[in-house]
């Protein structure tokens, strides 16, 4: 177990958020969203090959410090430190995402938290890239709940807890959960299968998201999505040059090492 002390002011003002806070759920809202906001999703350093760390030393560094974002582990790992500071008793849980795939091949490569509250359990997710709550989830079969962009709602299934996402009209199954417990070597185990494993999706696609104030900005390889509002902008990224130059002004950090990083699935970038 890490000893490394949190230093919750620096996450504060990481975040922007200053309030004062209690361990209820508008506490809860609000760190979420702040967090979101100010902390993107990302895989570069996968592409880059470089380890992927859950430490609180090493997620306090990248992610407070550096300024960078990440994936779910380290959203949630760090958001898990975060909500303890605040007096909240996170559980981090696996769940199979099976956005693009059947949970028959599915593997429990997904890390997100459950939240006690008075009103009951809800679901904090920061690090599931697009299709991520704005707001806790209420862990009731069958209610739908939108953070004012996206609605979401589970469905039960025999023991699985089932996440959805209505997608412009179309109802999406997100990831799919038993809620058991997992002991902290599942979730270094998935978290080095995500970051190493060949034919991890992490390992062969460039995917970021940015929340910007009307909006998010969306990548998925050379393509790029901006939304405002109910408005949506398209274009492809010329090269790697371009990235850099877009990471550094809706991402928040520059990195020289992204005009050399290798996606797999763009060949001209491997």
């Amino acid at each position: 177990m890490s000893t490394t002390p949190f230093d919750l002011d620096g996450y504060r003002a990481r975040i922007g958020w200053q309030e004062r806070s209690q361990p209820d759920l508008a506490t809860l809202t609000a760190v979420l969203r702040a967090h979101m906001r100010a902390i993107p999703f990302e895989n570069i350093d996968v592409l880059l090959g470089r380890e992927v760390a859950l430490d609180l030393a090493a997620l306090q560094a990248k992610l407070v410090q550096a300024k960078r974002g990440g994936y779910c582990f380290e959203h949630a790992t760090l958001f898990k430190a975060v909500l303890e500071s605040l007096g909240f008793a996170p559980v981090p849980h696996l769940a199979r995402v099976i956005t693009y795939v059947p949970r028959q091949v599915a593997s429990r490569a997904h890390m997100f938290l459950a939240v006690p509250l008075p009103e009951g359990p809800c679901v904090v997710d920061p690090g599931f890239g697009g299709l991520a709550a704005g707001v806790p989830l209420p862990l009731v079969e069958g209610l739908r709940t939108s953070d004012g962009v996206q609605t979401h709602w589970f469905t039960r299934d025999d023991r699985h807890w089932v996440l959805h996402a209505d997608v412009d009209g179309r109802a999406q199954e997100c990831w799919v959960s038993t809620l058991e417990h997992d002991n902290p070597i599942d979730f270094e185990m998935g978290n080095h299968f995500t970051a190493t494993y060949p034919g991890s999706p992490f390992r062969q696609r460039l995917m970021l998201r940015a929340l910007t104030p009307g909006g998010r900005i969306s990548v998925m390889n050379r393509d790029v999505t901006v939304r405002e509002g109910d408005h949506f902008e398209q274009h492809v990224l010329a090269d790697r040059h371009a990235l850099r130059v877009l990471v550094a002004r809706h991402f928040g950090f520059d990195l020289p090492q992204i005009e050399r990083l290798r996606v797999p699935a763009v060949p001209e970038w491997s």
